[in-house]
């Protein structure tokens, strides 16, 4: 498939941190959600394939061209970052006129559509919007440019999850035409479940895996047994494990085979939080 964006061994190196070497490539038509715990990389990936920072190696392209290379590429992301980049003594009205003589693209009705639909005061100051209302605010701006790519991060926090939910279905009615895609980080899972196509896990600056969300949910399940019966699992069909009280979970990554081969032992199926929470928290299998 045509990828929209492509990242390759992309690194950057802080004194106590390290993004290593992480290679991705998210299709056309798609929306990619990134996953990890806090301080796993994500903001930093976002960042440095943004050039937002200054990466220490890796290429990354954007339909096949760097970033740096071509200003009117930018007019075709939309960016929404975990805080406010515009003064907050400005009111969403006068961002509209800002975004305009920023964006060729900009498109005043649909911003204005998105303001109304948002319930977004347009002259109350920014400054005096909860941190829901700032998020949605960003949102409307990122949209009313008509990009092809959006890159998200943590767009939904701050939420409630009625507004969650109605920016899933702006998300995914943003994707339907099949030629845009979505970057999205965040810390719901549950958000992700719904509207990704794949999922890309970062750990701790590494990629663990970039796989279909739906080869996630419908094969990945979690045995459960006693310490006994662990001794006696495969360890190459372990992918990650945890002691819990009187009980181990064992994340496997095909939950029939595991079934047949362990039955009796208890397998359930695996939620994306429940596979992060595994590799964050347990041992995992080298």
């Amino acid at each position: 498939m045509e990828a929209i964006l492509q990242v390759e061994h992309l690194t950057k190196r802080y004194p106590d941190f390290t993004l290593d070497d992480v290679s991705f490539s998210l299709p056309k038509g798609e929306v990619m959600g990134l996953i990890g715990e806090n301080g796993a990389g994500k903001s930093t990936t976002i960042h440095a394939l943004l050039d937002l920072i200054r990466r220490d190696a890796g290429n990354v392209t954007f339909w096949g061209q760097a970033l740096s290379a071509s200003k009117p590429l930018r007019e075709d992301i939309g960016v929404v970052l975990d805080g406010v980049n515009f003064y907050e003594t400005l009111t969403p009205e006068q961002v509209g006129k800002v975004c305009r003589a920023a964006y060729r693209q900009w498109d005043g009705d649909l911003y204005r559509s998105y303001l109304a639909r948002f319930a977004l005061p347009p002259r109350k100051e920014i400054k005096a919007l909860s941190k829901g209302m700032r998020m949605k605010l960003l949102i409307a701006a990122a949209l009313s440019h008509r990009p092809k790519l959006l890159i998200l991060d943590e767009a939904t926090s701050g939420l409630d999850p009625v507004m969650r939910d109605e920016m899933l279905e702006v998300f995914w009615d943003f994707v339907q035409d099949e030629e845009h895609s979505i970057l999205m980080s965040s810390h719901i899972t549950t958000d992700l479940e719904r509207i990704a196509d794949r999922i890309t896990f970062l750990h701790r600056g590494k990629l663990l895996f970039c796989k279909p969300k739906d080869e996630l949910l419908d094969r990945y399940g979690i045995l459960r047994c006693g310490a006994a019966d662990f001794a006696k699992i495969d360890k190459a069909d372990i992918l990650a494990c945890r002691r819990e009280d009187y009980q181990w979970s064992v994340l496997v990554a095909d939950k029939e085979a595991a079934r047949r081969k362990y039955r009796p032992q208890v397998l359930d199926d695996a939620t994306i939080d429940d596979i992060l929470l595994l590799y964050v928290k347990g041992e995992q299998n080298r």
